[in-house]
């Protein structure tokens, strides 16, 4: 794969970027009229509900993958192919001809991951194509399908266009002989995309003579000061709880509410007021048969419902065990629904760290002084991709802003409705920030493509006429 990724890069780096962007574009074309059979194949190898699993490996993995195209297009033309560099010297000047290639840095590695195999993949399989560099698509074990058919309409475009469909290839492994590792320590592969847990990311990171964009994991924090409406954000709150059993890596875990209560229109709701909220926000959701098991999806790894019976024995009041529900069309769905923990604020051991899945700890502190200090503080140190918070007040909310700007962690200010806080949109929403330890890049800012390629200017004298 490297040898044939090697001779590919010669031919792909001298294809103009016009040409890159239109064939790239043209694949994206050719994706579409697949959205369907993709959705199916994320649903079967992610667990997620259909109508998620068309929209995050479909529509919205486009989106993304266009907007690292048109970065990269835009990046490869900022500057002049050439221009004439003319300098006085008195009685007479010096003229140059000035060139400046934008030269391709070499194989790029993108390594999939199982909960969104399109989604988390195709930004960086973009960038790296839109650049000049040959790609290697490393999909997960679990999932493989769904990125496979992406990766086949780009051979079909490059095959029509007399390229060789090397330039970009899927290199699929199995649970029993990962070729991970080997593909990565190989001295010719220059560019690695990752989605996926911390450990391997930052051994991937560490790695000598590697330009390396990573999403690792990381703990996400909602501030709740004081609300319009209280059933409204306890509906939100336990709907990106749910959605897809808590398996994405902006869903939210930790909930910091005033031991004081959260300040209403209608007065004070308590602590614990809140919090049966919450609850019953979740049963009345899972239970619904038109929605439960839709939105809830299925889970992807065993490991997952371990640690959420894990989660049920922690220190702390548990307003709400998880359960299991049937699926109407999946008899043998694994199901899981949230889990509910009252922590102590004085307990960072636990919420310090991520617990993937369906878990929400609801923790007590003293103010909203201190929860905007614990979830900066997280956010510092073990890293967070989002954050929500609820607030009234115009002075508090530029706090909240501030302090979790510090830590590089976007806000999603009071959602109610339609809209939570999981969700990245393309073309407006920076995916993950590159500045806290919860990933070292961001989809899709200038840095995220002009990292894969190199300027690099030539000169010579002007010849007289």
């Amino acid at each position: 794969m490297i040898d044939r990724a090697n001779r590919a890069y010669h031919v792909w780096r001298k294809v103009s970027v016009q040409d890159r962007a239109g064939i790239l574009v043209e694949s994206l074309e050719r994706v579409k009229a697949r959205f369907f059979e993709i959705a199916y194949a994320t649903m079967h190898t992610t667990g997620q509900g259909y109508m998620m699993a068309f929209q995050a490996s479909g529509p919205h993995a486009a989106d993304r993958a266009l907007e690292a195209i048109a970065a990269g297009y835009e990046e490869l033309n900022r500057f002049p192919a050439a221009a004439l560099w003319d300098k006085p010297m008195g009685k007479f000047n010096i003229q140059l001809n000035k060139e400046w290639r934008a030269v391709p840095k070499g194989i790029s590695l993108v390594i999939g991951c199982s909960t969104f195999p399109t989604w988390n993949t195709v930004p960086g399989l973009y960038a790296s194509l839109i650049t000049g560099n040959p790609v290697i698509v490393k999909p997960h074990p679990g999932a493989i399908l769904p990125i496979a058919i992406v990766v086949a309409e780009i051979q079909n475009v490059l095959k029509e266009n007399n390229l060789d469909t090397n330039i970009c290839q899927l290199a699929p492994d199995t649970y029993s002989k990962m070729i991970t590792k080997e593909l990565a320590e190989h001295p010719d592969v220059k560019l690695i995309d990752f989605t996926g847990n911390s450990a391997f990311g930052s051994y991937l990171e560490a790695l000598p003579g590697k330009t390396t964009f990573t999403e690792k994991t990381g703990v996400n924090s909602v501030i709740i000061d004081s609300v319009e409406d209280a059933d409204k954000v306890a509906a939100n709150l336990a709907f990106s709880v749910s959605l897809y059993s808590g398996q994405m890596c902006t869903a939210p875990q930790n909930f910091f509410i005033s031991e004081t209560g959260i300040k209403t229109a209608n007065g004070i709701i308590s602590f614990d007021e809140f919090a049966q909220k919450v609850v019953d926000n979740v049963n009345s959701l899972v239970d619904n048969p038109k929605a439960g098991p839709f939105v809830l999806g299925t889970v992807q790894n065993k490991k997952t419902c371990d640690r959420v019976a894990e989660a049920e024995k922690l220190p702390g009041k548990v307003w709400l065990k998880s359960r299991t529900i049937a699926n109407p069309q999946f008899a043998n769905a694994r199901t899981t629904t949230p889990v509910v923990v009252e922590i102590d604020p004085a307990q960072k051991d636990i919420f310090s760290k991520e617990l993937f899945g369906p878990i929400a700890l609801l923790i007590k502190t003293k103010n909203t002084d201190q929860s905007i200090e614990l979830a900066q503080q997280l956010a510092r140190q073990h890293g967070a991709i989002s954050c929500g918070a609820y607030t009234t007040d115009a002075s508090m909310r530029e706090k909240i802003a501030d302090a979790m700007a510090l830590a590089a962690t976007p806000v999603s200010f009071n959602l109610t409705g339609g809209i939570y806080m999981n969700q990245n949109a393309g073309f407006s929403d920076f995916h993950v920030t590159g500045g806290n330890p919860a990933g070292n890049a961001s989809f899709t800012n200038p840095e995220y493509v002009i990292k894969r390629f190199t300027w690099v200017g030539h000169r010579e004298p002007v010849k007289a006429v």
